[in-house]
């Protein structure tokens, strides 16, 4: 664990994993709600933001005592989104990858994932655990806006595009699921650590 300073107010702990980074949170979560305002897991790193400037030295003694090695974490939620597989890209990334187009559906619902980290825009989730065959690049031009609802996958990560934006990942399929809503707690249905399955209609 390597705890580096993040602005005025916070600290950026580095983890091996994103497993640790989710352990991490959790116990931060359950003992450090009256020093932190914020507490955002990534991929392989925490950032926890102190709700005042003076809080900084507690936080950071409570990191220092920190389990190394997770000694319980919760069970997580687990989230079925339901998916019409009809995306734009979906009969390109049978070609790129040699499967048929049913395979790359079978092979993509048939996965089980992760939320790994919360980023890009507000609700988008990493989802980690997409079959390796799957395993395709960005593409080379973005689209200036993708729906909202679109799934899609690049690199090693899924996702379900929360709102309209723009992107480049490769869309497979789109859902109705309201993954993101400003007047939800949290807005946000995916978190770090769930468990997300997609189930072809």
């Amino acid at each position: 664990m390597n705890v580096l300073p993040s602005g005025e107010r916070a600290l950026l702990v580095e983890v091996d994993d994103a497993a640790a980074a989710h352990a991490l949170a959790e116990h931060l979560h359950a003992r450090a709600r009256a020093l932190a305002e914020e507490i955002v897991p990534g991929a392989r790193s925490v950032l926890v933001v102190a709700g005042e400037p003076g809080s900084l030295p507690a936080l950071r003694d409570l990191l220092t005592s920190a389990p190394q090695t997770p000694t319980h974490v919760s069970e997580p939620d687990e989230v079925t989104i339901a998916v019409d597989y009809d995306g734009e890209d979906l009969t390109e990334v049978a070609r790129l990858t040699g499967l048929s187009t049913p395979e790359v559906v079978r092979r993509h619902a048939g996965a089980r994932y992760v939320v790994e980290f919360v980023g890009f825009a507000p609700g988008f989730a990493y989802l980690a655990g997409l079959d390796e065959s799957l395993h395709l690049p960005r593409l080379d031009s973005p689209r200036p806006s993708v729906p909202a609802g679109s799934v899609a996958i690049a690199g090693p990560y899924a996702a379900v595009y929360p709102r309209s934006s723009p992107g480049g990942w490769r869309l497979l399929g789109r859902t109705d699921a309201v993954l993101f809503d400003v007047d939800a707690e949290p807005p946000s249905r995916l978190v770090a650590g769930t468990v997300v399955k997609f189930e072809p209609r």
